[in-house]
């Protein structure tokens, strides 16, 4: 008796011990538009438009994108597809746009679907515009720099797209219709000229100025 309790503690002690493997719910690390913001773009804009303080430095606020489907009217199908590219490209669920009045002419009733939107905010903003100026604009054909010209004298910019299909998320393959798009860049700045540079500076590919 004794001789087996010996042998079944010796079993016992040759056992491999049991680990625990540690987990941490460590957060994501800041997207590098935002890094390159706190690390670059404010030392240089504070060196060029001399403010007095950090606050003064014009920040990205929000990303507003905006795809029409005015043909939903006739085709309805046509904007859930436009919900559904929408939703990739931005990772973020897009809400519907409704028509504010009745056109006769268009067969447009009032409250009728014409379209889809997302904002972007924080994190996602920054990532979102990184993978716009390194991804998907290189793909515009014949591309040249955009316009510096869509500015709205309020420090705001916004862009035109034409294609959908430059966002790497979509799968040419499976595309029905091309679809273009308007995306806005909203800043605090109070001055064109400041949102320009805060634009640049972030990486936005502008045309060369003559």
């Amino acid at each position: 008796m004794a001789e087996k309790e010996r042998k079944k503690q010796k079993d016992k002690s040759e056992e491999p011990a049991q680990t625990t493997v540690a987990t941490s719910d460590e957060p994501a690390p800041p997207p590098r538009l935002l890094v390159k913001y706190r690390q670059e773009v404010v030392k240089r804009l504070m060196e060029q438009f001399k403010y007095k303080n950090i606050m003064m430095v014009p920040r990205l606020e929000k990303i507003a994108i905006n795809m029409g489907v005015g043909e939903a009217a006739q085709d309805p199908k046509l904007l859930d597809i436009a919900v559904r590219e929408l939703a990739l490209i931005t990772g973020q669920k897009p809400e519907i746009r409704k028509a504010r009045k009745a056109i006769s002419n268009f067969k447009l009733r009032e409250n009728q679907p014409i379209g889809c939107r997302v904002t972007l905010r924080r994190q996602r903003m920054y990532e979102f515009m990184d993978r716009l100026i390194s991804l998907a604009i290189p793909r515009i054909r014949d591309f040249r720099g955009v316009s510096d010209s869509s500015f709205d004298g309020r420090g705001n910019y916004t862009l035109g797209i034409k294609e959908q299909i430059i966002f790497p998320e979509i799968d040419i393959d499976k595309v029905t219709k091309i679809n273009g798009m308007d995306i806005t860049f909203v800043t605090t700045a109070k001055t064109d000229e400041e949102a320009y540079a805060l634009l640049k500076e972030l990486g936005m590919p502008f045309r060369k100025k003559n």
